[in-house]
Protein backbone atom coordinates (compact mmCIF):
# COMPACT_ATOMS: atom_id res chain seq x y z
CA UNK A 1 0.00 0.00 0.00
CA UNK A 2 1.41 3.65 -0.59
CA UNK A 3 2.43 5.90 2.26
CA UNK A 4 -0.48 8.19 3.55
CA UNK A 5 -0.76 11.53 2.71
CA UNK A 6 -0.95 12.59 6.31
CA UNK A 7 0.53 10.61 9.07
CA UNK A 8 -0.18 12.12 12.71
CA UNK A 9 1.90 10.11 15.40
CA UNK A 10 1.82 10.47 18.76
CA UNK A 11 1.02 13.89 19.00
CA UNK A 12 0.94 15.70 22.38
CA UNK A 13 -0.46 19.13 22.88
CA UNK A 14 -0.34 21.58 26.01
CA UNK A 15 -1.47 24.64 27.14
CA UNK A 16 -0.15 26.41 30.17
CA UNK A 17 -2.85 27.87 32.14
CA UNK A 18 -3.40 29.59 35.73
CA UNK A 19 -5.18 26.62 36.91
CA UNK A 20 -2.10 24.73 35.59
CA UNK A 21 -1.01 22.68 32.35
CA UNK A 22 -3.75 21.31 30.04
CA UNK A 23 -3.30 18.95 27.74
CA UNK A 24 -5.58 18.89 24.85
CA UNK A 25 -4.68 16.33 22.65
CA UNK A 26 -2.71 13.44 24.23
CA UNK A 27 -0.80 10.97 22.31
CA UNK A 28 -3.23 11.20 18.82
CA UNK A 29 -2.12 8.90 15.99
CA UNK A 30 -4.13 8.41 12.82
CA UNK A 31 -3.63 8.58 8.99
CA UNK A 32 -5.94 10.39 5.87
CA UNK A 33 -4.88 8.57 2.76
CA UNK A 34 -4.61 10.74 -0.71
CA UNK A 35 -8.19 11.65 -1.82
CA UNK A 36 -9.87 10.26 1.48
CA UNK A 37 -12.31 11.67 3.50
CA UNK A 38 -11.75 11.45 7.65
CA UNK A 39 -14.01 12.92 9.62
CA UNK A 40 -12.63 13.57 13.55
CA UNK A 41 -15.47 13.54 15.62
CA UNK A 42 -16.37 14.30 19.51
CA UNK A 43 -17.84 16.75 22.02
CA UNK A 44 -16.58 20.12 22.50
CA UNK A 45 -13.30 20.15 24.14
CA UNK A 46 -12.18 17.03 22.37
CA UNK A 47 -9.37 18.30 21.03
CA UNK A 48 -10.58 17.96 18.02
CA UNK A 49 -9.97 21.64 16.84
CA UNK A 50 -6.41 21.46 18.58
CA UNK A 51 -5.42 18.38 16.91
CA UNK A 52 -6.53 20.77 13.25
CA UNK A 53 -4.39 23.96 14.42
CA UNK A 54 -1.08 21.93 15.79
CA UNK A 55 -1.49 20.06 11.90
CA UNK A 56 -0.76 23.77 10.65
CA UNK A 57 1.30 25.17 13.04
CA UNK A 58 -0.94 27.61 14.28
CA UNK A 59 -0.69 26.34 18.53
CA UNK A 60 -0.53 30.30 19.58
CA UNK A 61 2.55 30.04 21.20
CA UNK A 62 2.49 30.66 24.33
CA UNK A 63 0.14 29.51 26.07
CA UNK A 64 0.31 26.64 24.22
CA UNK A 65 3.13 24.22 22.35
CA UNK A 66 3.45 20.81 20.87
CA UNK A 67 5.37 19.21 23.10
CA UNK A 68 5.97 15.94 20.91
CA UNK A 69 4.80 13.65 18.13
CA UNK A 70 5.59 13.41 14.38
CA UNK A 71 2.96 15.53 11.67
CA UNK A 72 4.44 13.69 8.36
CA UNK A 73 2.93 15.23 5.37
CA UNK A 74 3.84 13.84 2.07
CA UNK A 75 6.53 12.26 3.94
CA UNK A 76 8.49 15.36 5.86
CA UNK A 77 7.63 16.24 9.36
CA UNK A 78 5.74 19.47 9.22
CA UNK A 79 7.08 19.97 13.12
CA UNK A 80 10.41 20.47 11.77
CA UNK A 81 9.88 23.00 9.31
CA UNK A 82 10.76 26.39 9.95
CA UNK A 83 8.08 29.86 9.98
CA UNK A 84 9.08 30.25 6.52
CA UNK A 85 8.95 26.66 5.40
CA UNK A 86 5.27 26.26 7.05
CA UNK A 87 3.92 29.27 5.71
CA UNK A 88 5.08 27.63 1.90
CA UNK A 89 2.77 24.62 2.95
CA UNK A 90 -0.40 26.77 4.38
CA UNK A 91 -2.41 27.50 2.02
CA UNK A 92 -0.80 26.01 -0.41
CA UNK A 93 -0.50 22.37 0.00
CA UNK A 94 -2.54 22.46 3.22
CA UNK A 95 -5.70 24.41 3.06
CA UNK A 96 -8.13 25.21 6.29
CA UNK A 97 -11.65 26.15 6.50
CA UNK A 98 -12.41 27.59 9.59
CA UNK A 99 -15.95 27.65 11.90
CA UNK A 100 -16.80 31.35 11.32
CA UNK A 101 -16.07 32.65 8.32
CA UNK A 102 -17.20 36.35 9.35
CA UNK A 103 -14.46 36.64 11.96
CA UNK A 104 -11.89 34.52 9.39
CA UNK A 105 -12.47 36.48 6.48
CA UNK A 106 -10.84 40.52 6.52
CA UNK A 107 -13.89 43.28 6.40
CA UNK A 108 -11.74 45.60 5.37
CA UNK A 109 -10.78 44.23 1.91
CA UNK A 110 -13.08 42.60 -0.69
CA UNK A 111 -13.43 39.03 -1.47
CA UNK A 112 -12.06 38.92 -4.62
CA UNK A 113 -8.55 40.23 -3.46
CA UNK A 114 -8.87 37.54 -0.46
CA UNK A 115 -10.12 34.74 -2.46
CA UNK A 116 -7.21 35.45 -5.28
CA UNK A 117 -4.55 36.20 -2.46
CA UNK A 118 -3.17 32.80 -2.02
CA UNK A 119 -2.83 32.50 -5.83
CA UNK A 120 -0.54 35.81 -5.63
CA UNK A 121 1.66 35.14 -2.79
CA UNK A 122 2.10 31.22 -3.69
CA UNK A 123 1.59 31.05 -7.12
CA UNK A 124 3.50 34.60 -7.41
CA UNK A 125 0.64 35.62 -9.83
CA UNK A 126 0.15 39.26 -10.66
CA UNK A 127 -3.03 40.68 -9.14
CA UNK A 128 -4.96 41.02 -12.34
CA UNK A 129 -4.91 37.19 -12.98
CA UNK A 130 -5.66 36.05 -9.53
CA UNK A 131 -8.35 38.38 -9.68
CA UNK A 132 -9.51 36.33 -12.32
CA UNK A 133 -8.85 33.02 -11.07
CA UNK A 134 -10.80 34.63 -7.61
CA UNK A 135 -13.88 34.92 -10.31
CA UNK A 136 -13.81 31.62 -11.63
CA UNK A 137 -13.39 30.12 -8.28
CA UNK A 138 -16.52 31.60 -6.80
CA UNK A 139 -18.38 30.71 -9.39
CA UNK A 140 -17.07 27.12 -9.05
CA UNK A 141 -18.20 27.51 -5.68
CA UNK A 142 -21.90 28.11 -6.98
CA UNK A 143 -21.69 31.67 -5.98
CA UNK A 144 -24.61 33.69 -7.79
CA UNK A 145 -23.05 36.35 -9.91
CA UNK A 146 -19.29 35.49 -9.68
CA UNK A 147 -18.07 38.04 -11.64
CA UNK A 148 -19.52 40.87 -9.60
CA UNK A 149 -19.01 39.58 -6.23
CA UNK A 150 -15.25 39.64 -6.16
CA UNK A 151 -15.82 43.23 -5.53
CA UNK A 152 -18.18 43.29 -2.66
CA UNK A 153 -16.84 42.77 0.92
CA UNK A 154 -17.66 40.24 3.65
CA UNK A 155 -20.83 42.46 4.93
CA UNK A 156 -22.44 42.34 2.09
CA UNK A 157 -22.20 38.92 2.12
CA UNK A 158 -24.90 36.08 3.73
CA UNK A 159 -23.39 33.49 6.08
CA UNK A 160 -23.61 30.41 3.20
CA UNK A 161 -22.00 32.67 0.46
CA UNK A 162 -19.34 33.70 3.07
CA UNK A 163 -18.46 29.69 3.90
CA UNK A 164 -18.41 29.61 -0.16
CA UNK A 165 -15.84 32.43 -0.06
CA UNK A 166 -13.90 30.41 2.41
CA UNK A 167 -14.36 27.28 0.13
CA UNK A 168 -13.27 28.75 -3.03
CA UNK A 169 -10.03 30.32 -0.92
CA UNK A 170 -9.06 27.19 0.13
CA UNK A 171 -8.96 25.39 -3.49
CA UNK A 172 -7.51 28.58 -4.92
CA UNK A 173 -3.62 26.75 -4.86
CA UNK A 174 -5.39 23.34 -5.57
CA UNK A 175 -3.98 21.77 -1.96
CA UNK A 176 -3.72 18.15 -1.83
CA UNK A 177 -5.48 18.46 1.75
CA UNK A 178 -8.36 20.58 2.53
CA UNK A 179 -9.44 20.68 6.66
CA UNK A 180 -12.23 21.88 7.58
CA UNK A 181 -13.36 22.51 10.81
CA UNK A 182 -17.26 22.49 11.97
CA UNK A 183 -17.90 24.25 7.90
CA UNK A 184 -21.73 24.35 9.17
CA UNK A 185 -21.87 25.56 12.51
CA UNK A 186 -23.60 28.83 12.15
CA UNK A 187 -25.94 28.11 9.07
CA UNK A 188 -29.25 26.51 9.07
CA UNK A 189 -30.13 22.99 8.03
CA UNK A 190 -30.48 23.30 4.52
CA UNK A 191 -27.47 25.96 4.22
CA UNK A 192 -25.40 23.21 5.72
CA UNK A 193 -26.40 20.61 3.44
CA UNK A 194 -25.68 22.71 0.44
CA UNK A 195 -22.09 23.41 1.47
CA UNK A 196 -21.15 20.06 2.94
CA UNK A 197 -22.27 18.60 -0.76
CA UNK A 198 -19.92 21.29 -2.27
CA UNK A 199 -17.06 20.48 -0.33
CA UNK A 200 -17.36 17.01 -0.74
CA UNK A 201 -17.55 17.13 -4.11
CA UNK A 202 -14.91 19.81 -4.98
CA UNK A 203 -12.89 17.51 -3.18
CA UNK A 204 -13.51 14.49 -5.49
CA UNK A 205 -13.09 16.52 -8.03
CA UNK A 206 -9.67 17.91 -7.54
CA UNK A 207 -8.31 14.71 -5.94
CA UNK A 208 -7.68 16.67 -2.36
CA UNK A 209 -8.13 14.68 0.96
CA UNK A 210 -10.53 16.03 3.34
CA UNK A 211 -10.28 16.18 7.18
CA UNK A 212 -13.72 16.99 8.09
CA UNK A 213 -14.15 18.23 12.30
CA UNK A 214 -17.64 17.54 13.40
CA UNK A 215 -19.78 16.41 16.37
CA UNK A 216 -22.48 15.71 13.98
CA UNK A 217 -23.12 11.96 13.33
CA UNK A 218 -25.30 12.56 10.52
CA UNK A 219 -22.69 13.97 8.92
CA UNK A 220 -20.24 11.83 9.05
CA UNK A 221 -22.57 9.03 7.95
CA UNK A 222 -22.97 11.01 4.95
CA UNK A 223 -19.89 12.11 3.43
CA UNK A 224 -16.84 10.37 5.92
CA UNK A 225 -15.03 7.34 4.16
CA UNK A 226 -12.87 6.70 7.32
CA UNK A 227 -14.41 7.92 11.39
CA UNK A 228 -11.76 8.98 14.30
CA UNK A 229 -13.84 9.40 17.33
CA UNK A 230 -11.87 11.69 20.54
CA UNK A 231 -12.76 12.18 23.66
CA UNK A 232 -10.82 14.32 26.17
CA UNK A 233 -7.73 14.69 24.16
CA UNK A 234 -7.50 11.23 23.15
CA UNK A 235 -8.30 9.31 20.24
CA UNK A 236 -10.81 6.84 21.45
CA UNK A 237 -11.94 4.58 17.94
CA UNK A 238 -11.25 4.72 14.94
CA UNK A 239 -12.30 2.94 11.83
CA UNK A 240 -13.74 2.96 8.28
CA UNK A 241 -17.58 5.12 8.73
CA UNK A 242 -19.27 1.94 7.46
CA UNK A 243 -18.17 -0.27 9.59
CA UNK A 244 -18.29 2.33 12.88
CA UNK A 245 -21.98 2.83 12.14
CA UNK A 246 -22.89 -0.86 11.99
CA UNK A 247 -21.10 -1.85 15.10
CA UNK A 248 -19.29 1.22 17.81
CA UNK A 249 -17.01 -0.94 20.04
CA UNK A 250 -16.33 2.20 22.58
CA UNK A 251 -18.77 2.83 24.82
CA UNK A 252 -18.71 6.48 24.10
CA UNK A 253 -18.87 5.95 20.51
CA UNK A 254 -21.63 3.80 21.13
CA UNK A 255 -23.63 7.11 23.72
CA UNK A 256 -23.04 9.16 20.75
CA UNK A 257 -24.74 6.49 18.31
CA UNK A 258 -27.71 6.03 20.64
CA UNK A 259 -28.37 9.81 21.43
CA UNK A 260 -28.69 10.75 17.65
CA UNK A 261 -32.16 10.58 16.37
CA UNK A 262 -32.29 7.96 13.15
CA UNK A 263 -34.76 8.59 10.55
CA UNK A 264 -35.28 5.00 9.95
CA UNK A 265 -35.68 3.81 13.63
CA UNK A 266 -38.91 3.35 15.33
CA UNK A 267 -40.16 6.89 16.70
CA UNK A 268 -41.00 4.96 20.45
CA UNK A 269 -37.76 4.15 20.77
CA UNK A 270 -36.24 6.96 23.57
CA UNK A 271 -32.99 8.48 22.51
CA UNK A 272 -30.76 7.98 25.37
CA UNK A 273 -28.50 10.52 26.71
CA UNK A 274 -25.01 10.36 27.60
CA UNK A 275 -25.09 11.34 31.67
CA UNK A 276 -22.61 13.27 33.38
CA UNK A 277 -20.05 15.82 31.62
CA UNK A 278 -16.88 15.59 29.86
CA UNK A 279 -13.99 16.09 32.13
CA UNK A 280 -12.20 18.92 33.13
CA UNK A 281 -8.52 18.32 31.29
CA UNK A 282 -6.58 20.18 34.42
CA UNK A 283 -7.80 17.19 36.11
CA UNK A 284 -7.81 14.18 33.86
CA UNK A 285 -8.52 10.94 35.69
CA UNK A 286 -5.56 8.78 36.02
CA UNK A 287 -7.17 5.59 33.95
CA UNK A 288 -9.90 5.94 31.13
CA UNK A 289 -11.55 9.59 30.89
CA UNK A 290 -14.48 8.41 29.89
CA UNK A 291 -15.01 5.58 32.93
CA UNK A 292 -16.82 8.14 35.23
CA UNK A 293 -20.10 8.15 32.41
CA UNK A 294 -19.27 4.68 31.16
CA UNK A 295 -21.87 2.37 32.67
CA UNK A 296 -19.27 -0.50 31.90
CA UNK A 297 -16.55 0.66 34.18
CA UNK A 298 -14.65 -1.48 36.55
CA UNK A 299 -12.11 -0.89 38.57
CA UNK A 300 -8.93 -1.86 35.83
CA UNK A 301 -10.85 1.43 34.37
CA UNK A 302 -9.84 3.54 36.77
CA UNK A 303 -5.70 2.75 36.70
CA UNK A 304 -4.14 3.76 33.29
CA UNK A 305 -5.29 5.25 30.04
CA UNK A 306 -6.22 2.12 27.67
CA UNK A 307 -4.13 2.03 24.51
CA UNK A 308 -5.98 1.89 21.18
CA UNK A 309 -5.71 -1.95 19.96
CA UNK A 310 -6.74 -3.55 16.91
CA UNK A 311 -10.13 -5.47 16.74
CA UNK A 312 -10.50 -6.13 13.61
CA UNK A 313 -9.36 -5.12 10.03
CA UNK A 314 -8.63 -1.30 9.67
CA UNK A 315 -11.04 -0.70 13.37
CA UNK A 316 -9.26 0.49 16.66
CA UNK A 317 -11.00 0.82 20.08
CA UNK A 318 -9.29 2.27 22.96
CA UNK A 319 -11.12 0.29 25.36
CA UNK A 320 -10.26 -3.01 28.24
CA UNK A 321 -13.49 -4.49 27.37
CA UNK A 322 -13.97 -7.37 25.12
CA UNK A 323 -16.12 -5.15 22.67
Amino acid sequence: MSAPLLSVRHLVTRFRTSRGQITAVNDVSFDVAAGETLAIVGESGSGKSVTALSILGLIPDPPGHIESGEILFDGQDLLKMSDAEMRAVRGNRIAMIFQEPMSSLNPSMTVGMQVGEPVHLHRQAPWRVALEKARELLGLVRMSDAASRVNAYPHQFSGGMRQRAMIAMALACEPQLIIADEPTTALDVTVQAQILDLLKDLAERTGSALVLITHDLGVVARYADRVVVMYAGRVVESAPAAQLYARPRHPYTQGLMASVPRLDSDTSVRLVPIEGQPPDLARIPDGCAFAPRCQHASAACGQSPPPLRDIDLRHQVACILEV
